[in-house]
């Protein structure tokens, strides 16, 4: 289990969070900071692709509705890249919305996702993620 504070998060842990919009930005690495993690961050979801491409994340936090790329396209390109490459480890991306209809829920994990959450979320969904994010690949 994950423990509050500064070493709750393992030592090269990557996070990525792909987010367009500055203001949750700024909340979602504030609270993974609480939580002990840091994260890189990409705009859209072209970026989140190049990003994983180049930095090999353990996780995405990775929102649906974006400019250039949306969260459900990244997800696919993300997953078709770790195929064609042969990853033996994929990254565990967690589609972040603040649509909860079934139908959203269904279309991220068709895209290959892992898990969701909702916006606005709290700290506690970030810590549930994470830490499940953790067991999967323990």
């Amino acid at each position: 289990m994950m423990r509050e504070g500064l070493n709750s998060v393992p030592e090269g842990f990557k996070i990525l969070l792909a987010e367009d919009n500055p203001i949750n930005q700024r909340i979602a690495v504030l609270s993974l900071k609480r939580l002990g993690a840091s994260c890189d961050i990409a705009g859209n979801g072209n970026e989140a692709l190049i990003k994983y491409i180049e930095n090999r994340y353990n996780l995405i936090f990775m929102d649906m509705q974006m400019p250039v790329l949306d969260g459900v396209g990244a997800a696919i390109e993300i997953r078709e890249f770790e195929k064609n490459n042969r990853i033996e480890k994929p990254v565990w991306i967690v589609a972040v919305t603040a649509n909860s209809f079934s139908n959203d829920r269904e279309e991220c994990f068709e895209a290959g996702m892992n898990d969701f959450i909702n916006k606005p979320f709290s700290e506690f969904d970030l810590k549930r993620v994470i830490e499940k994010c953790l067991h999967s690949n323990s």
